[in-house]
């Protein structure tokens, strides 16, 4: 098939994007990846990168079609820019530069304005879609408190209607998210189960002493959180957690990505004094980032307290898994039910860093084969319910199933 995934990040943004693209070229299909000029998340151009300049790129056999985009910068203004310019700049590439596919994929983890062009390329050109859910629209700003005026969420409201209903196939990371959709009166038959999984490259990794990231890491017992630190990750609970076991000096809690709350976690732990247990080390490549883990005596994952997250399995769970550490965390919801079904570790409720504190005693005093054999269960259960190729397969599925109608 023809292939045209419209998204707003894409290579060299670290998204699970990449790999999807990647693994549909494998199964003999043509991609075609319409996006922007990569600018997340520091709000800048990436360096070779301008507004107008490199329109045109291959990555791994795929073919990426970038429009003009406002950078996200760091203001909210700047941000509404950003969503708005990709919406408009990318309606017009898409139809200016894009041949016609079989089927259109667009991938949402914010913002929904991502399927607009689609819907305008639809119109035009009478291609089916099939939009994957990352975060629900409007519930996911109102959580992060993006928005809060009544008059804009009401608009929102509409605009989310608007797309679901000219979208063929609707997939979602979650069955929570089926019966929040269902109220934009969306049939069933047209929502579709199709979670994350993990690049290839998230493989279990045994010797990681000789490994040139171990250098990199504090000695002691090595807790590392990976990915986006922003609002909805809810740094402030794993500070608050790390507060309490300040005199646990071996305890090593290690952030490696970068986002909004990114200054935030380094005053505070200038503030705190926590400079000999809590550590920022930067933002580093997808491809090191099983050998950061191997690294690891146990992977954090959190979510702030707020109902729309209870829905959300967040994709680092999966990577998680994937790599077979044991996992700690703070969450409610369908991602405490994957860790908690899978036995890969142990869960406190969202925002208690109190009991976030004790279940990072409790993994602490664990045997080291008590550890190994969490992260044992956790891979044997992606094996199970996340692994690449079946989720492939459907994904196949389901456009052949649109391509034929």
């Amino acid at each position: 098939m023809n292939i045209l995934i419209i998204s707003q990040y894409f290579w060299p943004e670290m998204f699970r994007i990449n790999d999807l693209a990647a693994g549909l070229v494998d199964r003999g299909h043509s991609v075609t990846v319409l996006t922007g000029k990569p600018n997340y998340p520091g709000g800048k151009f990436y360096p070779g990168y301008r507004f107008l300049n490199r329109n045109k790129e291959y990555f791994n056999k795929i073919q990426i079609i970038r429009s003009p985009v406002i950078p996200r910068g760091k203001s909210k203004i700047q941000l509404a820019l950003n969503y708005l310019s990709f919406v408009f700049f990318a309606s017009i590439t898409a139809i200016l530069k894009c041949k016609r596919p079989d089927v259109i994929f667009v991938y949402e983890p914010s913002p929904i304005t991502v399927a607009l062009p689609a819907i305008f390329y639809k119109k035009i050109k009478k291609v089916p879609i099939l939009f994957w859910v990352q975060d629900l629209w409007p519930e996911s700003v109102t959580a992060v408190g993006a928005v809060r005026s009544k008059k804009i969420l009401a608009w929102l409201e509409k605009l989310v209607y608007f797309i679901y209903k000219r979208c063929d196939y609707i997939l979602t990371t979650s069955k929570g998210y089926f019966e929040p959709i269902k109220r934009y009166q969306i049939a069933e038959e047209k929502l579709k189960f199709f979670p994350q999984t993990a690049e290839t490259l998230y493989q279990p990794i045994e010797n990681a002493a000789g490994l040139s990231e171990e250098k990199l890491l504090p000695q002691g017992f090595r807790i590392i959180f990976s990915g986006n630190i922003g609002v909805a990750q809810d740094v402030e609970t794993i500070v608050k957690a790390a507060l309490l076991l300040k005199n646990q000096k071996n305890i090593k809690w290690i952030f490696l990505g970068d986002g909004s709350k990114r200054e935030w976690l380094q005053a505070e732990i200038k503030r705190f004094e926590l400079e000999e247990t809590v550590y920022w080390l930067g933002q580093h490549p997808v491809e090191t980032m099983p050998r950061f883990f191997s690294c690891a005596d146990a992977l954090l994952v959190t979510l702030k307290k707020d109902p729309v997250f209870t829905l959300t399995i967040p994709a680092k769970i999966q990577s998680y898994l994937a790599c077979a550490k044991p996992i700690l965390a703070s969450l409610d919801g369908e991602g405490k039910r994957v860790i908690e079904e899978s036995s890969a570790g142990m869960v406190a409720g969202s925002g208690d860093s109190t009991s976030l504190a004790d279940i990072v005693m409790k993994m602490y005093s664990l045997s080291l084969h008590d550890r190994v054999q969490m992260g044992l269960e956790g891979r044997a259960y992606f094996n199970k319910h996340f692994a690449r190729d079946v989720l492939l397969q459907n994904l196949e599925n389901w456009m052949q199933e649109l391509r034929s109608k």
